[in-house]
Formats: C-alpha cells, sequence, structure tokens
C-alpha cells in the first residue's frame, strides 16, 4: 500500500509538506518561521538546537504544540562569522568538531572524520535539548545532507534510523530519486535511496516519496517574480503521492546580512508562501497540503498495531 493511501488520501492525489528548515538560526529567521507557520502557508519547521537563537524558537514552540516543528539534525556549521558546535554536554564528541570546538563548514570533512557512535550521541542530544524546552517534536531531517554520505557516500542514516525509530519520529528521507528539476538527490544515489528506503520499513520509520527545492542561493538576475515562476513550474511538476518541498525563509535584518552570504534569496521565500496567488495555483494544480504530524501518527499507529 502506497503512502498515501496509508494517510487516508487517493493514491493519485498530489500531496505536498512545506517545510521552513533552519529554525533557531537566527531571530529575523525565527520571526519568518512563526508567522508561516501561524498563517499556514508551511506545513512544518525544523530547528537547529545548536544555534544561537534556538531557545527562543524551541519555546515558542512548546507554547503552540498545534503547529509541526521537528529536529534539523545539525553537524556542519557553514558561515565563518557565525559559527555553533555540538550541544552534546557529557560524552565525548572530539570527532564532530574542529580544533576550535565548533562543526566543520562543509560535509565532505565531517564524513571523513566523524565517528558513527558519537554521530549518535549527538543526535540523541539534539533531541533531548529540544525535549527540555518543552517541544513535542513531529519529524526530524538534516541541515546541508551531512547523514547522507552525499560527499564521500559515507553516511550515518543507519544510526539515524534507530534514534528516529526509538523517538517515534518520521525522517526526511526520499523513497524515489527523480532527474526532473527540483530533485534534491543526485541520479546516481537512485540504488542507494532504494537500499535505505527499505532500511527505513525495516526499523518502522515513515519517510517521503519525493523530495523537492529550488536553489538556496539567489541566481544572476533572478528576481522576485522570476523565483515564483521557477516555483510554480516546480509545483506543476509534481507526482502523486507526498513530497516535501524545502525552504529557507526569514525576514530582512541587519542581524541576517551579518553573516548570511545571500539573504536576499530567504526574504523572497518568506513572501513568496505569503503570496495569494501562489496560494490560489497550489489550489488551482490540486495540491493538497499535509503536515509531517500525518505521518507520525502513522508511524506511530504502526508500532502500536506491533
Amino acid at each position: 500500500m502506497k503512502l498515501a493511501e496509508q494517510l487516508g488520501y487517493g493514491n493519485d492525489e498530489v500531496l505536498l509538506i512545506i517545510n521552513a528548515d533552519d529554525y533557531g538560526l537566527c531571530h529575523s529567521v525565527n520571526q519568518s518561521v512563526q508567522q508561516l507557520l501561524a498563517a499556514g502557508a508551511v506545513s512544518s519547521a525544523t530547528l537547529m538546537t545548536p544555534c544561537a537563537w534556538a531557545r527562543e524558537a524551541a519555546l515558542w514552540s512548546a507554547s503552540n504544540k498545534h503547529l509541526d516543528v521537528g529536529v534539523h539534525f545539525t553537524f556542519t556549521s557553514e558561515w565563518e562569522p557565525y559559527k555553533w558546535g555540538p550541544v552534546t554536554t557529557s560524552g565525548n564528541v572530539s570527532s564532530l568538531v574542529t580544533k576550535e570546538g565548533y562543526f566543520p563548514a562543509g560535509t565532505k570533512a565531517f564524513e571523513e572524520t566523524a565517528d558513527a557512535g558519537q554521530v549518535r550521541l549527538e543526535l540523541i542530544s539534539q533531541l533531548e535539548r529540544a525535549l527540555s524546552f518543552g517541544m513535542t517534536p513531529t519529524h526530524a531531517d538534516n541541515h546541508m545532507g551531512s547523514l547522507y554520505g552525499l560527499a564521500t557516500g559515507r553516511h550515518f542514516l543507519t544510526g539515524v534510523l534507530e534514534v528516529c525509530a526509538e523517538y517515534g519520529l518520521p525522517f526526511r528521507l526520499p523513497r524515489y530519486v527523480t532527474p526532473e528539476q527540483g530533485g534534491i538527490a543526485p541520479p546516481e544515489m537512485e540504488e542507494q535511496a532504494k537500499a535505505i528506503a527499505a532500511l527505513a520499513d525495516a526499523k518502522g520509520v515513515v519517510i517521503l516519496d519525493y523530495l523537492v527545492g529550488l536553489p538556496f542561493h539567489k541566481g544572476e538576475g533572478e528576481t522576485y517574480d522570476s523565483f515564483k515562476a521557477d516555483m510554480k513550474h516546480l509545483l506543476a511538476s509534481l507526482k502523486p503521492g507526498v513530497t516535501e518541498l524545502i525552504i529557507h525563509p526569514s525576514l530582512a535584518a541587519e542581524e541576517l546580512d551579518a553573516f548570511h552570504a545571500q539573504p536576499e534569496k530567504r526574504v523572497m521565500e518568506h513572501h513568496l508562501f505569503l503570496d495569494e496567488d501562489m496560494t490560489a495555483y497550489m489550489k488551482e494544480r490540486g495540491i493538497t497540503l499535509i503536515r509531517w504530524r500525518e505521518l507520525q501518527q502513522l508511524q506511530r499507529g504502526k508500532k502500536a498495531k506491533g
């Protein structure tokens, strides 16, 4: 039985989760994500617990448990002026950090040096940090794809799926890799995706059918109107089943400008999903917005039946 049918929808329906990544990164991102969640413009967000503004984000989420917020497993710290590191306070996580004590800037360095046991410890620490703030996470995903082995082929998904199974969290993983515009995973990972999907099934972790997104950086000559047109083109190409669309919204702020190389694109994403024209377009295309909470309920219901 396909995922859509398991969730109570028809197999020919186009179901979309819009997830706002990087919640907790900074105050301007938090403001944007909270506005989008409250307006129902996005389905969910995921929290970067190691970041400086994670506490503000988590406490707001704890006070708004009807809105879907998960944990954005974070093992990289990509901006030079603004860094963060592990939240683990008891245990050895030395393989996860640079000599300065921060996460590495890129996924390749992380994949080459990280110890799988230390990764698992930090995964649990990040989840426990969210829980300590009163959150009830609905799902989990991964910042910059560091856990997927995209740079070297060395992935950490076995441990991730074990932890997600323990905590009752569905995980951002596409069952199908597609070469069409907006596909996040490269086509050469199709066989690996099948194997990991089978592992997720075996461990009882619910995953997506498809995962899509547009470039995170503003292209040369890109405008709000051209970005909107590209997003509409992407949405028009969605297949029946459950797709997640990744976005990284923020309000405009000096805070964001101080460390981010492409802040304009994040601001565009904030405004795009509050744009009534986009809402009307999704309705016209027959796209149904769903929530990670539905996948979590499915996962926990299966486990209960045992």
